[in-house]
């Protein structure tokens, strides 16, 4: 009778810890395709804590300004900055835009900066805690505006020319390969060396349950010496983490470079908008930029303290995220189509998180060998040129319901729509690319409505 009792005792347990977990996964998730979806909080909030979502929300959205000034709980901006708000990069919290309306080049791609690593101390130094060495003239950015006074670093040019790939079928296809170059340098000319990396800002779908993705569910996926010989061995990033001083499992960024939400906040504070705070203490002034050097302090040391930055960080934990609805006929044809040409042994279909439901984001956050096409020959601590972390999938379907356009795939934006993200797919990658151009018309077109759900 006891042993029945405890058996009963244990099924019950694990049926109300099943039960918790799927009431939790509601207050993240939602299907809905809103354009606002992404600006909205996770339900269960209390009203404390709505004020402090109130209170991210309004410094991640209304602009900064330069110092002095008597807004002093918003001045800081810069001296160098490529824009003065987060909300600029990312439209109603989603992906950025390759270009503006009139066709110009959007602040929403970046020019990430670097040089190779010498056999030096500082270098060394740098390096351990970084993961990069940053361009002695420009830094680790390109700024493209500056406040008055201070002139902007340069500018970012884009050009295309085209390549043809053709389908097994005999469908022809023409890609578009970017040709990225920067004009109007106001500090001299870069190293001939310099490892410059385009970059475009990624949708903040989901970022919260990232941040609470067990690191065994990342682990497990690591196959360093492809021991299933299937042609797959991503590895985790392991990075230099400021707030714990430690190396950690990398989750952010294209490289997967970051270690946890407050950190990324606190670098694209500190390289986008030029805001200080105390994970990036200091200006991102290098000593050949004076005007930048000498440019007016804000009243407070710290552009953006501790308890704003928290603020932002509680802001993007505490947002509702996108989930493609599983039961849909689209959905389940494509999936099936999508495993068989080996696609979700990297965008894996489901990782556990901390909270005890299981999400689905369509990456392993593994670092993987993309070939020498989509390679940008920069280093980011483990991360090699031709390394990039399996980009999450969820979210992209969000992008046209936002800005009214479809989203530019791949780090730099070069592909205009999925077949052509599939088509750049090279190194462990290359297999998958080679099935996808086998398939039948009917059959990719089930699998690009499939990913047109995520």
């Amino acid at each position: 009778m006891l042993k029945k009792l405890l058996i009963l005792k244990a099924l019950s347990a694990i049926f109300c810890l099943g039960l918790f977990a799927f009431n939790i996964e509601k207050n993240y998730l939602s299907s809905s395709k809103d354009s606002k979806l992404l600006l909205k909080s996770i339900t269960g909030l209390t009203d404390e804590e709505k004020d402090i979502f109130m209170l991210g929300r309004s410094f991640f959205n209304i602009p900064w300004v330069k110092a002095p000034s008597i807004t002093t709980a918003r001045d800081g901006l810069g001296p160098l900055f490529n824009a003065n708000s987060c909300v600029s990069c990312h439209p109603n919290n989603g992906r950025g835009n390759l270009f503006n309306k009139d066709f110009t080049t959007s602040r929403a791609i970046v020019a990430r900066l670097s040089k190779e690593k010498n056999d030096s101390k500082k270098d060394e130094e740098v390096f351990l805690k970084k993961g990069f060495i940053p361009e002695p003239i420009y830094g680790e950015q390109l700024a493209i505006n500056g406040i008055f006074g201070v002139p902007f670093e340069g500018n970012i040019k884009l050009d295309f020319e085209e390549k043809n790939e053709i389908l097994n079928d005999g469908t022809r296809v023409i890609l578009q390969k970017p040709k990225y170059s920067l004009e109007n340098l106001n500090y001299g000319n870069i190293e001939e060396d310099t490892i410059v990396s385009f970059r475009i800002a990624q949708s903040l779908n989901g970022m919260a349950l990232i941040d609470m993705i067990l690191d065994e569910e990342i682990l497990k996926n690591q196959d360093l010496e492809d021991l299933n010989n299937d042609g797959i061995s991503g590895k985790v990033n392991y990075v230099y983490s400021p707030i714990s001083n430690r190396y950690e499992i990398g989750k952010y960024t294209w490289k997967a470079s970051v270690a946890n939400l407050k950190e990324q906040i606190s670098f694209a504070a500190s390289n986008d908008i030029g805001l200080t705070t105390t994970i990036e203490p200091k200006d991102k002034c290098t000593f050949f930029q004076k005007e930048c050097l000498y440019a007016p302090k804000p009243k407070d040391e710290i552009d953006l303290p501790e308890h704003r930055l928290d603020a932002i960080t509680f802001y993007l934990k505490n947002l509702k995220t996108y989930s493609a609805d599983k039961s849909s006929e689209n959905y389940k044809e494509g999936y099936k189509i999508f495993e068989n040409i080996g696609c979700a042994k990297c965008h894996v279909g489901s990782l556990k998180t901390k909270l005890g439901f299981e999400v689905s984001a369509f990456s392993d956050f593994l670092l993987h060998d993309m070939g020498d096409d989509l390679a940008d020959n920069r280093i980011e601590f483990s991360a090699n040129g031709n390394e990039w972390r399996t980009a999450p999938l969820w979210g992209i379907t969000l992008h046209e319901k936002i800005n009214k356009t479809k989203a530019r795939l791949l780090h730099d934006g070069r592909a205009r729509d999925f077949q052509e993200a599939i088509l750049w797919h090279g190194g462990e990658a290359k297999q998958s690319q080679m099935a996808y151009k086998a398939l039948s018309l009917e059959d990719r077109e089930k699998l690009i409505k499939f990913l047109e759900e995520l």
